[in-house]
C-alpha cells in the first residue's frame, strides 16, 4: 500500500502542492527519498526515525521509500519533516489514511518530536485553503497561517499531538490570527526644521508612489526627511498586508505571527550585496526591494552603492516585479515599491560651499553623480536639492504641519485613485498609470500643455520622463482636490523633475 501525505514547495511567493508518497515494501531494511531532495529534505530521514522512537514507535525491518512528486521539481527545507513523517505513519497504519490525505502539513521535527516553526506558513495556507485542504503546522506557526480567512489551520506543539488527533483521542484546536503589530516609529515632521519645499516633495511622493531622489550636503536632513515617510502613508489594506506578509513569511521575518498593517521600510546599507538588493542566494530567497513590495526602500549614500546594484533596480523599477534567474528555476517576487534616494553632491560633500568644496570642484560632483546612470536617474520622478539648514533654524521651535495632518490629505488622495482605478488591474496609484489610461486621467488643459511642451523642447525630456511629469501633475491635482490638471500642477511637477538637473 502506498500512502500519501501533501505539503508544499516554494517557488517565489507561490505555494506548490507535492504529494508525499510512502511505501513500505519487503527487501534489504532502509529508508530512502527520492524526488530531488536537498541536504535538509535528505535529512529528515534521520530526524522523523529518531522522533517516531522517541514515541516508543520503532520502525519494521523493511524497506521504506519516500517520494516527493512531482519528481523533477527541486525540495528544499526543513518544512518537509512533518509530511514525510505523515505518511510514513499513515504506511504503517497507525493513524488514518483518508485523514493525513486531506491534510496539507509543514513543519519541522526535533529529536525528541517537538515541531518548530518553518518559514512559509502564510503561503502555504492560501495554498491549502484552495485545495480544500486542512493546514497542520507546528503550534508556534498557527498564528500566522490562520490570517488567511478561507483556511482551516491547526497547530501542534509535537508529533505525539498530532498522532493523538488523528486518532480521536485529543482532537486539536483551530489555531487563532496573531496580533496587529501598531506602529510605534513616533517619528514626525515637526521634528524638521525648515526644509518645507522637501517636505512638500515627500508629501506628493507619498500620495501617488513617485520616486524621490534627494540631493544635499552632509547633516541637511536627507536622511531624517526619509525616516518620516512611513508616517505620511496610509496603513495596508488588507490585500496589502497579505501580499506584503506572504513574502516576509517566505523571508522567515514574521514573528510571533504578528502581522504588520505599518508599510514596510527597509534601508539597506551601500555595501549590500546583488544578491540582498534584489534577491537570490541559495534559495533565491527574495531581497530588499522585494521586502519593501507595497512600502518604501530607502538608499542613503546612492552613489556608494554598485554599479551593477543600482543598473539592476532600472527594471523592477519600471515593471513592479523581479524574476531572479537560476539554472534550475526561474523565481518571481512583487517589488512595486517607492524608490527614495540620497545623495551628496560630490564625495567630500561640500560642492554647493565655496568655502568648504575641494579643490577639484566641479569635476568632483560630476565624478561622483556620474555614478548613477542616466537611465536610472530618468526613472526619479521628483528631483530635490536639500540646502543645509542655518543655526538660527535649529534654536527656533517645532513648527510647520505634523505628519497627522499631511497624512490626511495623502490618504484622500490615494482614495481619489483608488477609485479612479478600480476597474484597472495592474493599476494602484498614478505612478502605475500607463498608455490610455494615462492620457485618459492627465492630460492637462490648454495653458498647462502649452507649459509642459515649452519644458518638454527647452529641457529635452525623455518620453519616459515627459509621462512622470504628467503622473506627478495629476498626484498634485488629487492633493488640490481638483478634477483637471492646471498650468500651476504642471509647473509644480516640472519643477520637482529639473530643480536637481544640475546635481545629475
Amino acid at each position: 500500500m502506498v500512502a500519501r501525505a501533501y505539503t508544499v514547495a516554494f517557488e517565489g511567493v507561490e505555494a506548490k502542492t507535492v504529494e508525499v508518497q510512502c511505501a513500505v515494501t519487503a527487501g534489504i531494511p532502509g529508508f530512502s527519498l527520492v524526488g530531488l531532495p536537498d541536504k535538509a529534505v535528505t535529512e529528515a530521514r534521520d530526524r522523523v526515525r529518531t522522533a517516531l522512537t522517541s514515541m516508543a514507535i520503532a520502525l519494521p525491518s523493511k524497506r521504506i521509500t519516500i517520494n516527493l512528486s512531482p519528481a523533477d521539481m527541486p525540495k528544499e527545507g526543513s518544512h518537509f519533516d512533518l509530511p514525510i513523517a505523515l505518511a510514513l505513519l499513515a504506511a504503517l497504519e497507525i493513524i488514518p489514511t483518508d485523514a493525513v490525505e486531506g491534510t496539507c502539513s509543514l513543519g519541522e521535527l526535533s529529536l525528541d518530536g517537538s515541531l518548530l516553526p518553518v518559514i512559509g506558513a502564510l503561503p502555504a495556507a492560501l495554498s491549502a485553503a484552495e485545495a480544500d485542504r486542512t493546514l497542520l503546522c507546528p503550534k508556534a506557526s498557527g498564528p500566522e497561517a490562520a490570517w488567511v480567512d478561507a483556511a482551516r489551520v491547526i497547530g501542534a506543539a509535537t508529533l505525539a499531538d498530532v498522532v493523538r488527533h488523528y486518532t480521536g483521542q485529543s482532537p486539536l484546536a483551530p489555531a487563532e490570527p496573531g496580533e496587529v503589530i501598531p506602529d510605534s516609529s513616533g517619528r514626525d515632521l515637526t521634528d524638521v526644521k525648515g526644509q518645507e519645499r522637501a517636505k512638500r516633495a515627500l508629501e506628493i511622493a507619498a500620495a501617488g508612489r513617485h520616486h524621490l531622489m534627494m540631493v544635499g550636503t552632509p547633516g541637511s536632513g536627507k536622511s531624517m526627511l526619509a525616516a518620516r515617510l512611513p508616517g505620511l502613508l496610509p496603513p495596508l489594506t488588507a490585500q496589502e498586508a497579505l501580499e506584503t506578509s506572504m513574502i516576509h513569511s517566505l523571508a522567515g521575518l514574521i514573528e510571533e505571527g504578528g502581522i504588520n498593517r505599518a508599510r514596510p521600510f527597509r534601508e539597506p546599507h551601500h555595501t549590500a550585496s546583488m544578491a540582498a538588493i534584489v534577491g537570490g542566494g541559495r534559495r533565491a530567497s527574495p531581497g530588499e526591494i522585494s521586502l519593501a513590495h507595497n512600502g518604501v526602500l530607502f538608499m542613503d549614500e546612492f552613489p556608494e552603492f554598485t554599479r551593477s546594484v543600482l543598473e539592476t533596480l532600472r527594471q523592477p523599477v519600471e515593471s513592479g516585479e523581479v524574476v531572479v534567474a537560476r539554472a534550475n528555476a526561474h523565481v518571481k517576487y512583487p517589488c512595486r515599491f517607492m524608490l527614495v534616494a540620497a545623495a551628496n553632491p560630490c564625495k567630500c560633500g561640500y560642492l554647493p560651499d565655496a568655502s568648504r568644496a575641494c579643490a577639484r570642484a566641479p569635476a568632483c560632483g560630476e565624478d561622483y553623480m556620474g555614478r548613477i546612470s542616466g537611465p536610472l536617474m530618468d526613472r526619479f520622478d521628483l528631483r530635490i536639492e536639500v540646502p543645509p539648514v542655518s543655526y538660527t533654524d535649529l534654536d527656533l521651535p517645532s513648527s510647520g504641519e505634523s505628519s497627522a495632518t499631511v497624512a490626511a490629505r495623502v490618504a484622500t488622495a490615494r482614495d481619489l485613485q483608488t477609485a479612479r482605478y478600480r476597474d484597472h488591474p495592474g493599476m494602484r496609484l498614478n505612478a502605475d498609470a500607463e498608455g490610455e489610461m494615462l492620457t485618459e486621467i492627465a492630460t492637462p488643459d490648454t495653458e498647462g500643455r502649452d507649459l509642459l511642451t515649452k519644458v518638454a523642447d527647452r529641457f529635452g525630456l525623455s518620453a519616459r520622463g515627459y509621462h512622470r511629469v504628467l503622473r506627478v501633475a495629476r498626484t498634485i491635482a488629487d492633493l488640490d482636490g481638483s478634477e483637471t490638471i492646471h498650468r500651476p500642477h504642471v509647473a509644480e511637477a516640472v519643477s520637482f523633475r529639473l530643480s536637481a538637473a544640475k546635481e545629475s
